[in-house]
This record gives C-alpha cells, sequence and structure tokens, in this order.
C-alpha cells in the first residue's frame, strides 16, 4: 500500500487494520469469511461481525455470503464495487477447473468488436448464474473430456485467469452459439483473427469434440472464407454422416441445404460474407 492511505488506515483499529495489510500483503483483494478467521484468530461469529462493520464503512464490498473485495482507498467511500470481474469469475465457485469462455473468450482474444454484457465461465459441474452488482456471471457445464485448449491470461499486474485459447473458443462458440451472439458473431471472430489461428490444431479440436454440428459448421465457414487448406477441410469432410444440422441452432429450420456439409444455411453465405467487408 501507499503511504498516502496511512491516515485512512490509522482509522480503522489495529485489527482491522492488521486484517487489511494482510490481505494485500497477500494479494488477496478478493477474500473469504474463512480468511479472516486465519489472519485474525476469530471465531465465525467474530469475524462475520467485523467484516460488516467493514463493508458498514465502505472499507469492503460484500460480494455474496461469505465472499468480499477490498475497495481500493482511492475510491473513497465508494460501496459497491467489484473489481475486475474476470479475476472474481472463477473465485465465485471455489473451483479449481473452470476456464473463461464463449464470449468473454472472444473478447479477451479480440475477437468481438461490441463489449460482453455477461461473463461466461466453463466448469465440469453445476453452478447457477449470478448477478453481482449489475454484471452477470454464466456458468456453462461442459464434460471431461471436453476439457482442454486453455490458457492463461494475465489480466492485471498480480492476477492470471484460465482463459479457453483461440482454437477452442471457436470450437465452443460452433457447438454452443448461444453463448456469443449466434454463429454470424463466430464467424466474424474466425475472420478478425484468421491470421492468428493455428488451422491444424483448430481442426484437431474439431476431431476431437468429435460432433456432427460442429465440424460440419466448422468446415463450411472456413470454405466460404478460404482459411486453411482444401487438405484440412477434407479431413473433416470426410467424418460427415447423412443427417443435416442448422447452421444457426438458435435460428429456425429455414433455408436452401448444402450437401457437401450436409447443413441448412438458415444463415446466407451472403450474411456470412458481409463481416469481409466491413
Amino acid at each position: 500500500m501507499n503511504l498516502k492511505n496511512d491516515t485512512k488506515m490509522k482509522t480503522l483499529g489495529s485489527r482491522a487494520a492488521h486484517l487489511v495489510t494482510t490481505l494485500y500483503e497477500e494479494h488477496k483483494l478478493i477474500f473469504r469469511l474463512e480468511d479472516v478467521q486465519r489472519i485474525l484468530d476469530l471465531e465465525e461469529a467474530s469475524a462475520r461481525s467485523l467484516t460488516r462493520n467493514l463493508v458498514n464503512r465502505s472499507i469492503v464490498t460484500r460480494l455474496k455470503p461469505g465472499l468480499f473485495i477490498l475497495v481500493p482507498f482511492e475510491l473513497g467511500k465508494e460501496r459497491e464495487y467489484m473489481g475486475n470481474p474476470l479475476i472474481l469469475a472463477h473465485k465465485l465457485i471455489e473451483e479449481k477447473d473452470y476456464y473463461l469462455s464463449h464470449g468473454t473468450a472472444m473478447e479477451i482474444h479480440g475477437m468481438v468488436t461490441q463489449p460482453q454484457l455477461i461473463v461466461h465461465v466453463t466448469t465440469l459441474r453445476k453452478h447457477r448464474p449470478i448477478n453481482i452488482l449489475g454484471t452477470d456471471f454464466k456458468f456453462i457445464t461442459c464434460k471431461k473430456e471436453h476439457f482442454f485448449g486453455m490458457s492463461e491470461q494475465w489480466v492485471s499486474k498480480q492476477e492470471k485467469v484460465t482463459v479457453s485459447n483461440m482454437e477452442k473458443t471457436i470450437i465452443d462458440c460452433l457447438r454452443q452459439p448461444e453463448y456469443c451472439g449466434g454463429i454470424t458473431e463466430t464467424s466474424k471472430g474466425i475472420w478478425m483473427r484468421r491470421q492468428d489461428l493455428d488451422i491444424t490444431r483448430l481442426i484437431k479440436y474439431a476431431l476431437r469434440m468429435d460432433i456432427g454440428a460442429v465440424i460440419r459448421r466448422l468446415g463450411y465457414i472456413l470454405e466460404i472464407y478460404g482459411i486453411g487448406s482444401p487438405e484440412n477441410r477434407k479431413a473433416l469432410q470426410g467424418l460427415l454422416t447423412e443427417s443435416y444440422a442448422r447452421l444457426d441452432p438458435l435460428l429456425p429450420s429455414e433455408g436452401k441445404f448444402i450437401r457437401k456439409w450436409r447443413l441448412r444455411l438458415n444463415v446466407s453465405s451472403d450474411e456470412l460474407l458481409s463481416v469481409v467487408k466491413t
């Protein structure tokens, strides 16, 4: 902490000051009631009373029962402080196995033109959605065999988060476009980052997921944008069955059928190609 915060610290009282100082030293700006008990050697009731007092004095914001965040001193008496929602996301669920995904991952990778209003988190266990100070957190359950393709990204000087890499982000969005604004938004993201994509990895991930609709959508989008090689696309095409899937599962079953990719084009090729011109 900076010396300019000394005056504020002196008004806290010795126990609260020790707690705040220790939390800063441990880089635990987001902390739990158990941390208060551990640091101050308090029973649960006493820890609750102390944190309630800190909340009332705008030193701390309560994010949800038992979870708090230190309010930066420079914000003064600001009570509604959440910090970085990307850092907060996985701390809400107390789970190691997670990654930021879908629309959130697209934003992190520079694949969107509009800010995302929901934080999407993929986990192995089911969690209810939660709203913290106006920000929605949506938790998407994933099978263990589909839980791969992550990397770590720094989002502050002290904190990293786990996020799906660009290729896995695309695969996830092709599978569940409802979490990223639909197939058109996914296609736009693919086009925006086409120069940076590892096409071999992208194909490998699609084959590993082994979901027919994902393989169909990916092959078609790569083809109309001229991304990758014909050999890449043949690897996908060779796995197609006779059944058809909608290009965008969020839209009605209408539009022409394209046999090569066993797709019903309920989003026109002209619409997908229009993102190339913008």
